[in-house]
């Protein structure tokens, strides 16, 4: 942490909000004393906090079971305010300002969107201001949703070129499997694999605080952070300044990446969550694609979904690997016509060609 210039750090709602929906002020005041100290020593901080359903829920009196979609919209739009107003009296007593900003998964994939967003972010971040970043759930449908501030959080450090991502929540790091139910369950400090097969499956299937929204989501967030040159840190944050508790060395895992930092085009195309279609690479092609090589139409086994020219799509080998995004330059339709054909038959068999490429290799990124 002393040495990331710029620091993402997400708060998930168990932390900052009682069962009863209200905040937990004296949490809430520590947590924003740690970012202050971290600001004044010249770091740029961008806070990501979830809570605002639950705060929304207990003003509404209503009780967080078998809510709707638009139930969930509503009480996001009621807590959101109340969340942001403690966070700003709480910064106001540490003389920093914070500014909201509510994004949908959409704002993150659309290349426009995402470059707005990201130059409010740094705009903010210029002006001394704390980012207060949350998911916009009252617009947000429930196809296209985050439904967690993990993965949002690794995107913002995407767009933002954080150093590092702190994510606070009730687990004090990365186990071989589930501390809660395994006692053989080892605790490991630091990852610098990336997300293999192998580190996934630690984090279980089961629907508990430790899978579904709890380590599933936290390791789909380190593979976007890692993709992206970011390193994260799972940690405990139950505490009382719990930043400062990383800073003198408490129990965490620390996720480092192979690779220093993409450039923000291909940061981009890394954190892209829902590609718009799949390219099944034959194993020719993904050994080229990975040598810094673009993708050619006869490398390509099979097309699947519907997409359109400079759409992102998701490059996948034979066995299933995700191999990496990259921005189709022919539409699935023209995909399918041209795929393991010879790049010098794409005229012959689409009336045109925009070049011998389906992707060319300054629009790759890989995992």
């Amino acid at each position: 942490m002393e040495e990331a210039p710029t620091i993402i750090v997400k708060v998930g709602s168990a932390l900052l909000v009682r069962e009863n929906g209200s905040i937990r002020r004296e949490w809430m005041a520590a947590l924003v004393q740690d970012i202050a100290a971290l600001v004044k020593a010249g770091r740029r901080v961008v806070l990501v906090s979830s809570g605002a359903i639950r705060v929304g829920l207990r003003l509404q009196g209503r009780e967080p079971v078998q809510l709707g979609l638009d139930e969930k919209q509503a009480a996001a739009a009621l807590g959101q305010i109340r969340l942001a107003e403690a966070y700003a009296d709480c910064f106001a007593e540490q003389d920093l300002r914070v500014g909201q900003i509510l994004l949908t998964q959409e704002d993150t994939e659309d290349r426009r969107r995402y470059l707005n967003a990201r130059a409010t972010l740094n705009r903010l971040l210029d002006w001394g201001t704390i980012p207060l970043v949350n998911e916009n759930d009252t617009v947000a449908t429930a196809e296209i949703r985050f439904g967690d501030n993990d993965r949002l959080a690794a995107r913002v450090g995407g767009m933002v070129g954080a150093d590092l991502l702190v994510l606070l929540s009730d687990i004090d790091g990365l186990y071989t499997g589930n501390p809660k139910t395994e006692t053989s369950a080892e605790h490991l400090p630091l990852i610098t694999t990336g997300i293999t097969p192998e580190v996934e499956a630690m984090a279980g299937v089961e629907r508990s605080a430790y899978s579904n929204g709890g380590m599933v989501t936290k390791l789909a967030a380190a593979k976007i952070a890692l993709g992206a040159g970011c390193a994260m840190i799972i940690a405990d944050g139950s505490g009382l300044h719990p930043l400062q508790a990383l800073r003198e060395g408490v129990k965490a895992t620390l996720f480092k990446p192979a690779l220093s930092r993409h450039s923000a085009r291909q940061a981009w195309l890394v954190g892209a969550l829902s590609g718009n279609g799949v390219l099944v690479l034959d194993e020719g092609a993904a050994r080229a694609v990975r040598q810094g090589k673009s993708l050619l139409p006869a490398g390509v086994s099979q097309v699947e979904g519907a997409f359109g020219r400079g759409d992102t799509v998701q490059l996948r080998g034979l066995d299933g690997s995700d191999i990496g995004r990259g921005i189709a330059i022919y539409d699935s339709e023209e995909a399918q016509a041209i795929a393991g054909k010879r790049s010098a038959d794409i005229a012959g068999l689409l009336g045109e060609t925009r070049g011998p490429n389906l992707i060319h290799a300054d629009d790759l990124a890989l995992f």
